[in-house]
């Protein structure tokens, strides 16, 4: 509970800071975000149970939103045709938290305690929100309340809304399908390795390795995406992805799993920031906070079902079913994003 529910709150108040934004500009979401997360740390290090904990955890769902407006904020201000290396270029910023995050949590706890880690995380949301206040600049001009548009203005002021819908369940799918996996990874490297000591150890390799792939994949993927087209760099990473999982089900040792790992990176890389470029290419610049936001909570609703899918099918098959029905989500996604993506084929043909 105290997990899921931050990303359901998400889920719920995105849309309405993506409203916000678009009327008032993205820096001061970007302000509101980390100076709120900041102090909801403080609170949940004073902590005295766990039901104070989970109330903290759903206010810091409210305050979220600084990645979603992070990039709406660089798709309104990079040129169309550059978004897929600018966007590629940001996710290393946010993959490289995810990967020294959990390692500096660790470190932290062992070192204090996990009461001081939250403190010392607030300390590094606080230092995010002044850097965030200096030296983070927007070309925006205020959009007046009257002049806002409603719901379904901003739907018809897109010029392709299906392709558009059809990115926000895109991106569910593929938070689904990545956090299918999250619950058992750890089990998985356990069985393999016969709880072998070095258990611990290569279950944070394995956990890892993706992320390290996606570092360095990542900008490349948006480079060649702008110039052959984000839709491509999309299905391509997809097939890779089909390709991989299918494997990981059958591993007889962790190196295998370690190396069909580094290859779901490079499939990640191409997966989020491809999307995040297929939107800011076709939103204009006065709705894309809220395009962006109403993809976050697409994302949040990905992150709790994920996890939810891959604990119900490792219960009712095993682990090894959870890389295969992992693997028919992101067949589903293929086609999806096929079907989708024919009114791009068919402009670029032209």
């Amino acid at each position: 509970m105290a997990y899921a529910a931050s990303y359901l709150m998400t889920a719920i108040v995105s849309p309405l800071w993506g409203k916000l934004a678009d009327r008032t500009g993205r820096k001061l979401m970007l302000v509101r975000a980390s100076f709120g997360m900041a102090l909801v740390f403080f609170l949940m290090g004073s902590a005295t149970n766990v039901w104070q904990l989970i109330v903290y955890r759903l206010i810091q769902g409210i305050f979220s939103g600084y990645i979603s407006n992070a990039n709406a904020l660089i798709a309104t201000q990079v040129p169309k045709n550059k978004s897929g290396q600018a966007l590629g270029t940001l996710v290393t910023g946010n993959v490289s938290g995810m990967l020294i995050g959990p390692l500096l949590g660790g470190i932290l706890a062992s070192f204090f305690s996990y009461r001081v880690t939250f403190f010392i995380t607030g300390g590094l949301l606080m230092s995010v929100f002044i850097l965030t206040l200096l030296f983070v600049h927007e070309n925006f001009k205020p959009v007046g309340k009257e002049a806002m548009l409603t719901t379904r203005g901003v739907v018809k002021s897109l010029g392709n809304a299906p392709l558009v819908f059809g990115m926000f369940v895109t991106t569910m799918i593929i938070q689904a399908a990545n956090n299918s996996i999250a619950p058992i990874l750890a089990l998985y490297v356990r069985e393999i390795m016969h709880n072998a000591p070095t258990t611990t150890f290569f279950s944070g390799v394995v956990a890892a390795v993706p992320g390290i792939a996606t570092l360095f994949a990542a900008p490349i993927l948006g480079r060649i995406g702008d110039r052959i087209g984000s839709d491509k760099i999309l299905m391509i990473g997809f097939a890779l992805a089909i390709v991989v999982y299918v494997p990981m089900a059958f591993v007889t040792n962790v190196w295998q799993l370690i190396g069909l790992r580094f290859l779901i990176g490079i499939s990640n890389a191409s997966m989020l920031p491809a999307v995040q470029a297929i939107l800011a290419k076709n939103t204009p610049n006065e709705v894309t906070g809220r395009v962006f936001s109403w993809n976050q909570s697409f994302q949040a609703m990905g992150n709790v079902a994920g996890p939810m899918i891959g604990s119900v099918v490792s219960t009712t098959f095993d682990y090894a079913g959870v890389f295969i029905s992992t693997a028919v989500l992101v067949v589903i996604n293929l086609i999806s994003v096929y079907h989708n993506t024919k009114s791009m084929r068919k402009s670029i043909s032209k």
